[in-house]
């Protein structure tokens, strides 16, 4: 199993700022801590090709955050502030979930420890998400001829309504999302499936909700790939989830996920997407976890 992570996948926030950008160095720690891969399988990822980007974003929405021009209201949507680091964040992490995809198709399972930025549409950006990271993988694999057909399977707590806007009306990728219903999106955009969930929601009518509706989509959308986004903000311990999902439950969704893809075959690339724990260490929990179950599913 193959692994992908960047010390510039954080970096330094105004003092009180909500996003847990600690949990990437922690997690990273903790893969390493227990030899989940060895250190030639952690890679980091350079930037991403200008060029790979422009498959999903527009050249002006690009342009303006290579140079900073992006005006003040469309950064503050994003909810980072800009600087150089920030650039460099935001291309490694798409090439981080490039990589980790095509190492998916050759290995079986692959996973990016971060990307699932699920909020970027090809002309902005929201919530904490600058670039479809999972958009300009598929992008690139289909134009490459590596794959035809692929299934986004969205488990982040909020909706992928970034990722739908960039896969409206097209056949050939299936776009999945569980989410709560009241939460962040407050438009959502549709995809090929969702499935709303009420605040509160635990790991019982969770499980049965996805055993009810991943093997439609696996049928329904017959994937080369499956892309994962495995969010740890359904965990009850989330400060902005609003579900109550336990370990042992979010455990078996990924095991329950990854299992079903790779008992026909179909390999998957799997992204972590959001986790904003009232303890940082319980989301790098939740993560921990999903690398437990990729690496027990996994080919070499």
């Amino acid at each position: 199993m193959h692994l992908w992570s960047s010390s510039q996948y954080a970096i330094e926030l105004p003092e009180g700022h909500r996003f847990p950008m600690a949990k990437y160095a922690l997690l990273r720690e903790g893969v390493l801590r227990e030899g989940l891969v060895s250190p030639e399988r952690l890679h980091d990822p350079q930037r991403v090709d200008v060029h790979d980007l422009l498959r999903v974003h527009t050249p002006a929405y690009v342009a303006h955050i290579l140079h900073g021009t992006l005006p003040y209201a469309e950064q503050r949507r994003i909810g980072l502030p800009w600087s150089e680091a920030f650039v460099e964040r935001a291309f490694r992490v798409v090439q981080g979930t490039i990589e980790a995809s095509e190492s998916a198709l050759e290995h079986g399972v692959a996973m990016n420890l971060a990307g699932g930025t699920h909020h970027a549409f090809p002309d902005r950006g929201e919530g904490f998400c600058t670039f479809n990271d999972v958009a300009v993988a598929i992008r690139r694999l289909q134009a490459l001829g590596k794959v035809r057909r692929v299934a986004v399977v969205d488990l982040d707590v909020h909706q992928g309504n970034g990722t739908h806007g960039c896969f409206a009306g097209d056949p050939h990728v299936y776009t999945f999302s569980m989410h709560g219903a009241k939460n962040f999106p407050f438009h959502k955009v549709p995809g090929t499936r969702d499935v709303e969930l009420n605040d509160g929601t635990g790991d019982d009518e969770y499980l049965a909700l996805l055993q009810q509706h991943l093997p439609e989509v696996i049928r329904e959308a017959r994937p080369d790939l499956v892309v994962y986004l495995s969010g740890a903000d359904p965990h009850e311990g989330d400060r902005l989830g609003r579900l109550k999902l336990t370990f042992d439950g979010l455990l078996a969704r990924d095991r329950y996920v990854i299992g079903t893809c790779r008992e026909v075959g179909i390999p998957v690339c799997t992204t972590m997407s959001g986790g904003y724990g009232r303890d940082v260490h319980d989301t790098v929990a939740v993560h921990l976890n999903t690398v437990r179950v990729l690496r027990a599913f996994a080919r070499g």
